[in-house]
Order: C-alpha cells, then sequence, then structure tokens
C-alpha cells in the first residue's frame, strides 16, 4: 500500500487507479470493515489525526477530482461524507523520498510519463515542513 505525500497529477494512469483502491482500501481498514492492514505503517499517519476518516475522505476527494481531470470515471459515493477540514503535516525529507521513489517507478513502468519536478506539489491534504523522512515510512 503506498498512500502518497506528492500530488496525484506525477502518476501515471495505472498510478492513480492503485491509488485509488489502496486508499478506498486504507478508508476500510479505518472503519473496521476489513482485518488487513490494520497496522501498515502509511495509515499511521492517518490514524494520529483527530478524524483518520475525514483525513482519509479528504485525500481521496482529490484523487477524484484528478481522476475526472483525466475522463476517468471513479465512483465519489465510495468516498465517506466526513471531512478533517484541516492539512496534516509532511516533511521536505519524505517529499523528496516519494519523488525518487516515483521516478524510479515510472522509470520502469511509464517511461513515457514526465517525472515529478524538483521539488513536486505536495497531495493538497498535506502540507510541507521542514524534516527528514517521516518515522512511518519504510524505504
Amino acid at each position: 500500500m503506498r498512500i502518497w505525500s506528492i500530488h496525484p497529477q506525477y502518476l501515471d494512469p495505472k498510478g492513480i487507479v492503485a491509488l485509488w483502491r489502496e486508499t478506498l482500501l486504507a478508508q476500510k481498514v479505518l472503519k473496521g470493515q476489513t482485518n488487513g492492514y490494520r497496522n501498515h505503517p502509511q495509515l499511521n499517519r492517518f490514524k494520529a489525526c483527530p478524524s483518520p476518516l475525514g483525513a482519509i475522505a479528504d485525500y481521496l476527494r482529490e484523487i477524484f477530482a484528478d481522476a475526472v481531470r483525466r475522463g476517468y470515471s471513479f465512483n465519489h459515493s465510495k468516498i465517506e461524507t466526513v471531512s478533517l477540514g484541516k492539512q496534516l503535516p509532511v516533511t521536505m525529507g519524505q517529499i523528496a523520498f516519494e519523488r525518487l521513489h516515483l521516478a524510479a517507478k515510472l522509470n520502469r513502468r511509464a517511461p513515457e510519463q514526465v517525472p515529478p519536478p524538483d521539488p513536486p506539489l505536495p497531495h493538497p491534504l498535506f502540507k510541507i515542513e521542514p524534516g527528514a523522512l517521516e518515522n512511518w515510512e519504510r524505504p
């Protein structure tokens, strides 16, 4: 499971579809509707905020918006109606790590896709703060 901190606009078609599915799975985990992935490190930042479901729903809304811009037909009704209503912090080190990680994936999977710029925009749920790699990341 990879819930990117960088903006979904940088993902290739396979990447945006995978992100949508994996984040919907994360939403199910946070709702207690599945036994798998309950302790996945990517979920720690959501679990630590005041409204984990609101945060994941806000995250999904931006994925949905990006998919619509691409002409995809994701099902908006799968997103919970709650909202966190604020941004979550993410470190510069995390953003840099994800940029390199995605560039490597794109090089293998979709070499025609332009890699993210340096620095890339974050997903709108996140605000970038100084710092190294997040402690929940598994490099």
